[in-house]
């Protein structure tokens, strides 16, 4: 007579890498049935969930790095059908006991899938969410570069010639880059010249990032508004400047057109210090004592 016993039911772990993953299968009572590696493309994601399914029945994958090096090897696996879980790090103890080895973290994952310690799923890396999370991130460095750009304008016109210190004194962020970008440096002083060459460059940088965050705008704000729309709005109000400081110098100001002349933007008095540190110390003079930044000034020269 003979018995055919049901399909053993496998749980999975994988340590990924940005080239290789390393996998490793264990049976329903925990004990290691093997560890392999594979490379980290679509052909090794292939080979990896066939070397899981010759040991039987693939019930369950927990894998680290689902939002990173894992992203690939996720989707396939969630394609396929099979349950993947997120695997945060290996074990502490075994990592004491054994050392890090990418077999044994590998093994680690599969056991902290299949004992439950491990059991939430990985993020998804599709979807709207997935297409604001690369637009804002781009939107990001393009922001931190134009402001980068415009302090280094700043700070040549702060050590050039005094025609230049005194022809772009008091502009803004968007008028300097503009201003800027418009200089027509005419050879002659090997210095003079290059400072305004260079000037003039980093304000078309700035006029190049401002396009390319527009864009990128563009194209976030219609996701959000149909993800989240109340952050949407807040999101808008948010990169609204003040209204104290988003007028070019020498024009009125809607937030200050109630203020009386000679009266400035200072800051609204200190609160009592939380552990009652008195009124009169000498830290808290010190600061009352700075002068006021009159109305949409600057604070740096130039």
């Amino acid at each position: 007579m003979t018995i055919v016993e049901d399909a053993c039911v496998i749980t999975g772990g994988v340590d990924t890498h940005a080239d290789t993953h390393v996998a490793a299968a264990l049976d329903p009572l925990g004990a290691l049935l093997g560890v392999r590696e594979f490379p980290a493309t679509a052909a090794g994601y292939a080979g990896l969930l066939d070397w899981l399914a010759g040991f039987g029945t693939v019930a369950l994958v927990g894998v680290e790095g689902t939002g990173s090096y894992g992203a690939g090897l996720a989707r396939h696996l969630a394609a396929a059908g099979i349950r993947v879980v997120e695997v945060d790090r290996a074990d502490r103890q075994d990592r004491h006991r054994q050392g890090k080895s990418d077999p044994l973290d590998a093994v680690s994952a599969a056991r902290a899938a299949l004992s439950g310690r491990a059991s939430g799923a990985p993020k998804g890396r599709d979807g709207a969410v997935e297409a604001i999370r690369a637009l804002t991130g781009d939107g990001r460095s393009a922001r931190a570069e134009r402001t980068q750009a415009i302090n280094q304008a700043r700070a040549l016109i702060l050590t050039g010639p005094d025609e230049l210190r005194a022809r772009f004194a008091g502009q803004r962020a968007g008028g300097l880059a503009e201003a800027v970008a418009a200089l027509r440096p005419r050879p002659g002083d090997a210095a003079d010249y290059s400072l305004r060459v260079a000037l003039r460059e980093l304000g078309r940088r700035v006029e190049f990032l401002n396009a390319q965050i527009q864009r990128l705008d563009d194209l976030i704000i219609p996701l959000v508004t149909a993800r989240a729309p109340g952050l949407s709005a807040s999101t808008a109000s948010a990169r609204t400047p003040p209204p104290c400081c988003s007028s070019p110098p020498g024009t009125a100001r809607s937030g200050c057109a109630a203020r009386p002349p000679g009266r400035t933007c200072a800051p609204s008095p200190r609160s009592p210090h939380p552990r009652g540190r008195p009124a009169g110390t000498a830290s808290t003079a010190a600061a009352t004592a700075r002068p006021a930044m009159p109305c949409g000034g600057s604070s740096s020269p130039g």
